[in-house]
C-alpha cells in the first residue's frame, strides 16, 4: 500500500500543472478602467491585481480620446503577472466615425444608416492593417473584410460622396433615430400600464 502512495505522489510532483482559461479578451473604454463592474469582476475571476491593472490601462491609453473602446488581450501568468496586448478600436468604430453615424442601423439589409467612400475604407484598412492579427493580411482582403462589415452595419460603400446630399441624409437620419425613440418609449409607457 505504501509503495503505490509513493509512486503516486512521485507521479504528482513529475506531472506539470495545466492551468485552464488564463487567456481573456475584452473591450475597454480608453483611459476609463476603473475597478468597478463589468471589469473588475472579470479581473478577479483570473487573479489578477485589478488595482494595478486599471492604473497600468489608463497609462496606455493615456495618448488616446477617452470612451474610445480598445479591445485587450490579457494572458495571466501563474505568478499573478499580466501581459497586456491593447489593439487598434473595432472596426465597427472607425466606420460609424467615418460615416457620421452615432448607431448602426437597426435593419441593415433595409435600412442605411451612413456612407463611407473608397477612401474611408482604404485608410481604415491602413489603420487595421497594424493590428497583430492582421500584419501578414493583404490589404486587399482587410478591405474586403471592411466592406463586409460596413454592410452589416447597414453603412453602405460608395465610390465618391457629395458632402450636400449627405449633410441632407445625415439630418433625415436624425429626425428617423429620434421618431423611433419616440415609439419605443409609447410603447414602454403602454407596457407599464398594463402591468400597473
Amino acid at each position: 500500500m505504501s509503495k503505490s502512495v509513493s509512486r503516486l505522489q512521485r507521479a504528482k510532483k513529475v506531472a506539470q500543472k495545466v492551468v485552464h482559461g488564463n487567456f481573456m479578451k475584452t473591450n475597454i473604454p480608453a483611459g476609463m478602467a476603473s475597478p468597478g463592474p463589468p471589469l473588475g469582476p472579470m479581473l478577479g475571476q483570473k487573479n489578477i491585481n485589478i488595482a494595478q491593472f486599471c492604473k497600468d490601462f489608463n497609462e496606455r491609453t493615456k495618448d488616446i480620446k477617452e470612451g474610445i473602446p480598445m479591445p485587450c488581450r490579457v494572458t495571466v501568468r501563474p505568478d499573478r503577472s499580466y501581459e497586456l496586448i491593447i489593439t487598434n478600436p473595432p472596426s465597427t468604430y472607425f466606420l460609424k466615425q467615418a460615416a457620421g453615424a452615432s448607431k448602426g442601423a437597426a435593419n441593415s439589409g433595409k435600412e442605411k444608416a451612413g456612407e463611407v467612400s473608397l477612401k474611408h475604407i482604404y485608410e481604415i484598412a491602413l489603420i487595421k492593417s497594424k493590428d497583430p492579427a492582421q500584419e501578414m493580411v493583404p490589404l486587399e482582403y482587410i478591405c474586403k473584410q471592411l466592406v463586409g462589415t460596413a454592410k452589416s452595419v447597414g453603412i453602405q460603400v460608395v465610390p465618391k460622396m457629395d458632402k450636400d446630399q449627405y449633410a441632407e441624409f445625415l439630418l433625415e437620419r436624425e429626425k428617423q433615430l429620434e421618431d423611433r425613440q419616440k415609439e419605443l418609449e409609447e410603447k414602454r409607457q403602454l407596457k407599464l400600464l398594463r402591468t400597473a
